[in-house]
C-alpha cells in the first residue's frame, strides 16, 4: 500500500472517530441544555409552596463540662436559620460556629451552656426562622468520653474480647471436625451455612435501622442495598478471575467467610461503642456478654471449609484476626466518630459479603455432592442449615432480651 493509499485510510478512521465522538456528546449537551434551562427557567408551573422546605439534621450531642455540643446539618434544599434554642421546655443561650445560618449541606456547632444532670433525659429543641421546630434528645445525660490513650485501650480491649476471642474459640472445634465423613463435612458446611444465613439478614436489619437515623437526603436505605449489591458483585468477579477450583480452596473460602463475618463484627463494635459513648454502661456491659456468647459460633463457621485442608497455626491466627479485629475499630468508631450514614453503608457491604460467601459455600456443597452421588439436600444438610439458624438465633436472644 503506498503512502497517499495509507494517509487516505488513516483520515478515514480519523474521521470515522470523530464521528463517533460526536455523535455520543451531541444527546449528553442536549441533556445539559434541557437541565440548565429547567434550573433557571422553571417548570412553568408558578404554585407557591404551602410551608417552608427546611430540613435540619441533629447528628450528633456531646455532653462536656460547660453544657451541650451540639453538631447539626442541614440537608434541605433551602438556607436554615437558627432563631431560637429550647433546652427542656426553656429558651436558652447558644453560640454558633461558624454561624447560625447554614447552606444546603452546611454544618454548625452549637454550643448551649446548659447545666444537664447526670442521669436524666434532656430535649433540645431548635427553632429556625420559619417557625419550624428540629428536635435532638439526650435519653440518659452522661459526659461524653473524651478520646485519649486510656480510652482506646478500654475500647481496644474489648472488641479483643467481643471479635478475636470467641472467633479463636470457636476455631478450636477444628481437630474435632476433622473427624467427622464427607457426608459429616457437607452438613458442617450447611451449618455454616445456616449461621451465614441468620447473620446476613440480622445484618441487613441492623444497616436499615441505620439508615433510618441517617439524613434523609443521603438515602441510607437506598445505601444498604447498593453496598450490598456492589460487595456482593465484586467478591463474585474476584472469584471468576481466580482460576484455582473452589473444591481444592477450602482456605480461601475460610478466609472469604472471616472477611465477611468480620464487618458484620464492625458493626456490632459500632453498637458496643455507641452505647458507652452516650452513658448506657449497662446496656454496653450487656451487648459485650451477648456478642462473646453469639460470636462462638462464627469461629465454627470458619473452620468448616478447611476440614479437608491441613491449615498451620498462623492460618487460624490470621482468621481470628480477620474476623474479630473488626469489632476493635467498630468500637473506636462508634465509640468516637459515630456516622449513622457511613454506618448503613457499611453493614450493607457486609451483608453482600456474607451473601457471597453463602454461595460459594453453597457451591461448593452441590458441586461435591454431584461427583460423589450424594443429595445435596439432604436430610442432614437440611438439620444443619436449620441448626446453625436456631443457634444463632437463641444467641442473639442474649443480646436482645
Amino acid at each position: 500500500m503506498s503512502n497517499l493509499e495509507l494517509n487516505s485510510v488513516n483520515r478515514k478512521v480519523s474521521k470515522g472517530k470523530g464521528k463517533m465522538i460526536l455523535l455520543g456528546i451531541v444527546p449528553l449537551l442536549l441533556l445539559i441544555t434541557l437541565v440548565t434551562a429547567i434550573a433557571f427557567m422553571g417548570t412553568g408551573v408558578e404554585n407557591e409552596p404551602a410551608a417552608p422546605i427546611e430540613v435540619l439534621n441533629v447528628e450528633k450531642i456531646k455532653l462536656t463540662d460547660d453544657g451541650f455540643e451540639v453538631k447539626v446539618l442541614n440537608s434541605g434544599p433551602e438556607d436554615v436559620t437558627i432563631a431560637q434554642v429550647v433546652v427542656d421546655d426553656s429558651f436558652w443561650n447558644a453560640s454558633y460556629d461558624p454561624s447560625p445560618t447554614l447552606k444546603r449541606f452546611g454544618q454548625a456547632t452549637v454550643q448551649i451552656p446548659y447545666p444537664w444532670v447526670t442521669g436524666d433525659p434532656h430535649e433540645i429543641k431548635f427553632i429556625t426562622s420559619n417557625g419550624l421546630i428540629f428536635t435532638g434528645a439526650v435519653e440518659v445525660a452522661a459526659q461524653t468520653p473524651v478520646p485519649d490513650a486510656n480510652r482506646f485501650a478500654q475500647y481496644a480491649l474489648i472488641g479483643f474480647y467481643v471479635g478475636i476471642i470467641p472467633v479463636g474459640l470457636g476455631l478450636l472445634w477444628y481437630p474435632f471436625m476433622r473427624r467427622f465423613t464427607m457426608k459429616g463435612m457437607h452438613a458442617i458446611l450447611a451449618f455454616t451455612v445456616g449461621l451465614l444465613f441468620f447473620l446476613f439478614i440480622d445484618t441487613f436489619e441492623e444497616g436499615f435501622e441505620m439508615a433510618v437515623e441517617a439524613p434523609g437526603v443521603f438515602q441510607g436505605s437506598g445505601l444498604v442495598w447498593f453496598g450490598a449489591l456492589i460487595s456482593f458483585l465484586f467478591l463474585i468477579a474476584v472469584d471468576q478471575m481466580n482460576t484455582r477450583k473452589l473444591n481444592g480452596d477450602g482456605k480461601g473460602v475460610s478466609y472469604k467467610l472471616a472477611s465477611g463475618i468480620g464487618l458484620h463484627n464492625f458493626g456490632e463494635g459500632l453498637a458496643i461503642g455507641a452505647a458507652f459513648a452516650v452513658g448506657e454502661s449497662a446496656l454496653g456491659t450487656f451487648l459485650v456478654i451477648g456478642f462473646t456468647l453469639h460470636n462462638i459460633t462464627e469461629g465454627v463457621g470458619i473452620a468448616a471449609p478447611l476440614l479437608k485442608d491441613r491449615p498451620t497455626w498462623k492460618t487460624f491466627v490470621s482468621l481470628a484476626a480477620i474476623a474479630g479485629a473488626p469489632a476493635i475499630l467498630g468500637t473506636w468508631t462508634g465509640g468516637f466518630i459515630f456516622n449513622p450514614t457511613f454506618a448503613a453503608l457499611f453493614f450493607g457491604i457486609g451483608a453482600g459479603a456474607i451473601l457471597q460467601v453463602i454461595y460459594v459455600i453453597s457451591k461448593m456443597i452441590l458441586k461435591e455432592s454431584a461427583e460423589k452421588g450424594y443429595a445435596p439436600v439432604s436430610w442432614a444438610n437440611f438439620s444443619g442449615i436449620t441448626l446453625g439458624v436456631l443457634v444463632m438465633y437463641v444467641t442473639a436472644l442474649m443480646v436482645n432480651f
